[in-house]
This record gives structure tokens, C-alpha cells and sequence, in this order.
């Protein structure tokens, strides 16, 4: 009999606060598991596939509601143990419940499902996702800071959906060589007698502990994000913990007084060490800074990488245009590949660390131009062989792809964090003169809903 068979004889059934039993079907592209309840869809995170379930529905709406477990009946088979002992508080990760095969299903699955029902794109040529390191892969952490009930400082990730801090000591998902940091800063804090931010009352200073790591050299940098750069006793704190801990090459303080959810402010002061850490990354030496975006899974680009690189098989007579280029990620390693390279970013910042890494590695034949790519694109003064698009989450500016598809440029590589607005843009591009050759998914974010994968297309003759 259908578990479900006597609440679909009672409409009243659907309303909040309800609990109802469902089994959940497949995965949200937002992370959470939906299952149905007279008809309608019911999202639910801290789920997998085929659990079987009591979830209270929480906001309900006409055609669907989110809902919350309240009783696990029958797990998944998909369903593991997590490696983090608040993995169910956390809001750090979402799915480290579910077992690492699954995860890539998933999103394989997102990958696919993006491109068929938004792309309009029949039969795809999604190739199998690509894995890495599922643990221990981020290079990056950054925390807010908190003060509890009893005056202990605290570090750690708000809960889902919430601002109630989670206090940790170490992080499965981070580099484990930052774990004695994250532990032992927090006492260091404590015993300075630093103002921690309230951020309700805005007052008080320090708001975020953030820790960076070169994966290949082990150097690390320690960033506190605060109100004021005064706080008694930095730079004797700042040179006890360069002492203390051998990898570390930088303390920093970056200034953020402004009322916002932005982490970072515009001004970083080097107080001890350098502002930078050394990195090696597909061959080459990188100087990175405390707040410069780089991939945080670098294994992960390093694979995307050798796909971009093993697709285009480059002669050294190209002309290649990398948009929205970062710190020359990949522009930097392409470029050796071809006649020249041309990267195109609107942070100037970004534009300068790609030109300082360019002359760390002696590479002669590639130019950083800042601003807006909707607007840099349509002076080059010469059409590219190979446009290169790594645009944000929200994907290209309009403009972006009015001006590839005027221009024919003859093959395209799209690198996207969202399959759904890839898919969008692949749409537009296919419509507009281009053949879609493949796709490949790579995972840079185990542990987590998101997926990044890269498309490769060619002009139509």
C-alpha cells in the first residue's frame, strides 16, 4: 500500500506545520532532496535520494514547500556517516551525508538537466564528470567571529539558515595543515582582549578570521577582517604568531567598517611577514594575496585545465582571448601555447597580480587589459582564434555574447559555477552560429551542491 494513500484522501493535509511522510525522488539543483506529497513537491534539505521520511513542512506554498526532517524511517543507500561531527549543524557543507559516488551522480545529473530543460538542448554531449579530493581540498577558509553567552571567542560557520554560530577547531574540508591555526588563534584573541562585531548593533571590531594556504609550497597567510585596524597589541601578537607557527608568511589586517554581509574591506595592511603567499600551480609560480580570488580547489582546476589544453590542441599561432581572467588563472599557462594571449578583468587589482605573476614566470606574449569585458570586447583590434569565457555565477553580460556572435571568433571555451546559466548562455551561442562539441563537469566543490564544467564549441562554416 502507498504510505502516502491515506493523507491524500485529506487535503487539509497541506499546510504548515504539518508532518507528512514522503520518500525523496532526486536532488535540487540548490543541494536540497525533493520528494512529493499529493502531487506537490516538498524540498528538504540534510536529504538523498531514496530516504523514506517524516518531514514537517515548513513554508508552504500552492505548488510546492520546503520542509525539514523530523524522523529518518528508512535511510538512503546513498546516506553515510559524515567525517564532520556538526555536519548537521554546520552551514559550511551541505551533502557531506552523502556518499561521494552519489554526489558526482548528482551532479552529472544538474549538468545535464540545465542544459535539456533550460538550454533547450536535445541529447547534450555532457561527458562523466571528472571527481578530486572529496576532503581537505580548500585553500581558503574564512570565518566570522563571534563572542558566546559565557564570553568565549568563537570561529566557525553560521548555521543553515541562520546567523548562530558554529563554533569549530578544525574543518574536514579544509586544508588540515590550517586546523592548528583555526584552533589556537581563537584563544590568542581571547587573550588580548579584542572587541569582537556585533553585527546586530554594529559595534565592536573584530569580525572575521580568514586563512589562506598554498597547497603545493605550505605557506600560509592570516588575515583578521575588522572595524579598525587598532587593536592593542597586533604587531606584538602578529610577530608571536610568525614565530610560533613556521609557515606562516604573513599577518594582515583588512579594514571593513561598513554595515554589509561583504567579508572583505577595500584596504589590506601587511603588520608582519609579506601580504603574500607563493604557490605553484600547471608549472608555474604564483604570488597570491590575502583577499585575491584563485581557485580553492587548485587539484580541480589543475584538471579542467589539462582538459582545456588536451580539447584546443594549440599550434603557437593563436590568438587567444581569456575574459574575465581573474589573476590569469589560465591565461597564464595557455599563453606559452600560443602566439599571444590577451586577458580581460574589471578588478584592478586582479589585473596587477596577473601582470606581476607574468613577469614572475618571464611570459613575454600576453597583455591584462581592466574593465568591464562588455566593453573591452568590441575594441580588440584584431577577432581571437579562441575566446576563453569564465564568467560569474550569474554568467556572460548580454553584450558578452552579442559581440562573440558578430565577431565568429572559431572556437569558444565556456567555463561555468552554474550550470543554469550556462545553459542559458549555451542556448543564445548555439543560436547565434556555434556548434556545442562537448561538455565536461568537474567537481571543485565536494561536499556541496555546486559543480563547475566547461563547454567547448566551434564556429559553424
Amino acid at each position: 500500500m502507498d504510505p502516502n494513500s491515506q493523507l491524500l484522501e485529506n487535503p487539509g493535509q497541506w499546510q504548515q506545520g504539518q508532518v507528512v511522510e514522503i520518500t525523496i525522488e532526486n536532488i535540487s539543483d540548490r543541494g536540497d532532496g525533493v520528494g512529493k506529497f499529493q502531487g506537490r513537491a516538498v524540498f528538504v534539505p540534510d536529504t538523498v535520494t531514496g530516504d523514506r521520511l517524516l518531514v514537517r513542512l515548513m513554508k508552504v506554498k500552492r505548488e510546492y514547500a520546503h520542509g525539514k526532517v523530523q524522523k529518518i524511517i528508512e535511510p538512503s543507500s546513498y546516506r553515510i556517516r559524515p567525517n564532520c561531527i556538526v555536519a548537521d549543524k554546520c552551514g559550511g557543507c551541505q551533502w557531506q551525508h552523502i556518499d561521494y559516488a552519489y554526489q558526482l551522480q548528482a551532479k552529472q545529473d544538474q549538468v545535464e538537466q540545465a542544459l535539456i530543460r533550460i538550454g533547450h538542448l536535445a541529447n547534450p554531449p555532457v561527458l562523466p564528470i571528472l571527481g578530486s579530493t572529496p576532503l581537505g581540498y580548500r585553500n581558503k577558509s574564512t570565518y566570522p567571529v563571534k563572542r558566546s553567552a559565557t564570553g568565549q571567542v568563537q570561529a566557525g560557520y553560521y548555521q543553515k539558515g541562520s546567523h548562530l554560530l558554529v563554533n569549530l577547531n578544525q574543518c574536514p574540508v579544509q586544508d588540515s595543515r590550517l586546523n592548528p591555526l583555526l584552533a589556537e588563534i581563537k584563544l590568542d584573541i581571547q587573550a588580548r582582549g579584542w572587541s569582537i562585531y556585533d553585527e546586530i548593533k554594529h559595534q565592536g571590531r573584530l569580525r572575521h578570521l580568514s586563512l589562506r594556504i598554498g597547497i603545493a609550497t605550505g605557506e600560509m597567510l592570516l588575515t583578521l577582517i575588522s572595524t579598525s585596524p587598532d587593536l592593542t597589541g597586533l604587531e606584538a601578537q602578529a610577530e608571536e604568531w610568525l614565530e610560533k607557527y613556521p609557515s606562516l608568511v604573513g599577518v594582515l589586517i583588512n579594514v571593513n567598517s561598513d554595515r554589509t554581509n561583504a567579508i572583505f574591506g577595500q584596504s589590506t595592511h601587511c603588520v608582519a611577514g609579506r601580504p603574500y603567499l607563493r604557490e605553484k600551480f600547471a608549472g608555474l609560480d604564483w604570488e597570491l594575496l590575502a583577499d585575491t580570488f584563485f581557485q580553492i580547489h587548485p587539484e580541480a582546476a589543475a584538471t579542467l585545465l589539462g582538459v582545456i589544453q588536451d580539447q584546443l590542441q594549440l599550434t603557437g599561432t593563436e590568438l587567444l582571448l581569456d575574459a574575465y581572467c581573474g589573476i590569469g588563472t589560465f591565461t597564464l599557462p595557455l599563453a606559452s601555447l600560443v602566439e599571444q594571449a590577451i586577458g580581460l578583468e574589471i578588478q584592478p587589482q586582479a589585473v596587477e597580480q596577473a601582470q606581476r605573476n607574468a613577469e614572475l614566470n618571464q611570459i613575454s606574449n600576453v597583455t591584462f587589459q581592466q574593465g568591464k569585458v562588455e566593453e573591452l570586447l568590441p575594441r580588440l583590434e584584431k577577432t581571437p582564434d579562441v575566446v576563453i569565457l569564465d564568467p560569474p555565477r550569474q554568467g556572460c553580460d548580454r553584450q558578452v555574447l552579442a559581440t562573440i556572435i558578430a565577431q565568429q571568433p572559431e572556437r569558444l571555451v565556456y567555463v561555468s559555477c552554474k550550470p543554469a546559466t550556462l545553459a542559458r548562455d549555451l542556448e543564445i551561442l548555439t543560436q547565434g552560429g556555434y556548434t556545442l562539441e562537448k561538455v565536461q563537469p568537474v567537481d571543485f566543490f565536494p561536499q556541496t551542491a555546486h559543480v563547475e564544467a566547461v563547454a567547448f564549441l566551434t564556429k559553424n562554416f
